[in-house]
């Protein structure tokens, strides 16, 4: 006898995230009731600005959902999928790249390995609610769900633009190179038949670590963009200076800045120039120490220059980029292997914040993977420094119960408005409305909480959930 197998449905319940009491989840859903269709302001992500001005079918559903989403390829990659098999070219040349139906069976048949995680639960909301799935991802239904997608990817309804919209975006921050041209934002923005705002972020890290193997390229390179002399640091300095306002006149309102550290005791004029004459003559001229020196000094001029020129500066220290070399070497960065660091901010940020703490119209806002400062650090300097915003939880720690304890743990001591909003910090375009939905619940089920509690009113949970959606992201992004 043949047997048959029963799909599992895909239905997300109207509930998920909500408390199991009655009475609290009844609170919530009112809450999520008053925020869930609001527009979407994406302050910090990494979508191409080109994917919205060029407006392109997309070319198949795994390179769209897949391929380029490093939460979901370093969980396959747990399970034993390997990276060549989902997509991502092998740079020593061997293989090929797989088809993307062969590379969307990979997912379906490693489905239940993401059960827990807040992959699944994005990629839940997404095939769902966009796609229009109705069945759980199997290796028997694969090749069915995967001509689906592809199938609609080839209509005007799922060109980028016509998503932006549908989804709801009303802002969406990219991140972009320091010599970047731009040219996908103006067109964006010369455009009139585009109604949505796209900006761009001021992100420059290589410029932090005078013993990178690429430092010297990326320093010549911003002096080629700048048309200024970044042999010496005054050089640089005035070169990132113009680089940052070719930014500001293309619509950016923040740099990003990702460091092994938050260290920022500043150098006297002659020791950092000291030290970037010598990187000059190549990684091997700076000793350890020097370096470490030299990025300090530099995240102290960048929040020197934010004063200057009003870009918010958002800093995401604590991880220890592309940990397995193997990998590094064979498929490069962004594959997965980027993994926490413990996390530090009160003494490091100190020679800054002695300096631009309390300077008008600074603002520093503060992420981590180590959420254990959340209540330690990042509040309590929110909850002093004019400054300082506590970013949301961010990569490692975006699942719905960490929202929750960033919530507990910052509010006590710097109460909602000195937050971010939510990052989605996504490559992967479709799942931004399943992420931000994921978030406006989470924030529904705690303040809900407060509530029932009666530390708040029903009435003031609403008024804050609107605030976190809007207000809060546009007042700490200058949007």
């Amino acid at each position: 006898m043949t047997q048959t197998t029963t799909a599992t449905p895909l239905a997300p319940h109207p509930d998920r995230l909500f408390a199991a009491d009655p009475g609290a989840r009844a609170v919530a859903r009112t809450v999520y009731d008053a925020v869930k269709d609001a527009p979407i302001i994406s302050p910090h992500g990494h979508v191409d600005a080109a994917l919205i001005a060029d407006d392109q079918p997309f070319e198949d559903p795994a390179s769209l959902l897949i391929t380029p989403d490093h939460y979901v390829l370093r969980l396959l990659h747990a399970n034993g999928v390997g990276l060549e098999a989902l997509g991502r070219v092998d740079l020593s040349g061997a293989g090929t790249v797989p088809p993307g139906r062969s590379i969307w069976r990979n997912l379906a048949e490693h489905w239940d390995d993401f059960l827990g995680t807040p992959v699944r639960y994005w990629f839940e909301t997404e095939l769902h609610d966009v796609f229009g799935l109705t069945e759980q991802p199997s290796a028997a239904n694969a090749d069915a769900q995967y001509d689906h997608i592809a199938g609609l990817l080839t209509t005007p309804a799922f060109r980028p633009r016509a998503l932006f919209d549908a989804f709801g975006i009303e802002v969406l921050a990219t991140t972009d190179a320091p010599t970047a041209d731009l040219a996908a934002h103006a067109r964006l923005a010369a455009d009139p038949t585009f109604t949505g705002r796209v900006v761009p972020t001021f992100r420059a890290d290589a410029v932090f670590d005078p013993s990178g193997s690429d430092w010297r390229h990326v320093v010549a390179s911003i002096g080629e963009a700048a048309g200024i002399d970044t042999g010496t640091h005054d050089g640089l300095l005035a070169a990132l200076r113009a680089r940052r306002q070719y930014f500001v006149q293309h619509g950016a309102t923040a740099t990003d800045t990702g460091v092994l550290d938050a260290g920022s005791t500043p150098l006297s004029a002659s020791e950092r120039s000291r030290i970037h004459t010598a990187a000059m003559q190549g990684p091997s001229a700076v000793t350890a120490s020097e370096a470490v020196a030299y990025r300090h000094d530099m995240l102290y001029r960048w929040a020197e220059m934010s004063v200057e020129d009003g870009l918010v500066m958002q800093l995401h220290p604590g991880v220890l980029r592309n940990h397995h070399a193997p990998t590094l070497e064979r498929f490069g960065p962004d594959t997965g292997h980027d993994l926490p660091a413990v996390g530090s901010f009160t003494e490091p940020l100190r020679p800054l914040l002695e300096s631009f703490g309390t300077a008008p119209g600074f603002h520093l806002v503060l992420f981590t993977v180590d959420e254990t400062v959340f209540s330690r650090e990042i509040g309590p300097l929110a909850g002093f420094y004019p400054a300082v915003y506590a970013g949301a939880p961010w990569w490692f720690i975006d699942t719905p119960a960490a929202i929750g304890r960033y919530r507990a743990a910052i509010t006590d001591s710097a109460s909602f408005t000195k937050t971010s909003g939510f990052i989605d910090d996504t490559r992967a375009y479709c799942s931004i409305p399943a992420r931000h939905d994921m978030a406006r619940r989470a924030d529904a089920a705690y303040l809900a909480s407060l509530v029932v509690t009666h530390e708040l009113s029903e009435e003031d949970a609403v008024r804050t959930a609107r605030r976190i959606v809007s207000d809060i992201p546009r007042a700490t992004f200058k949007l």
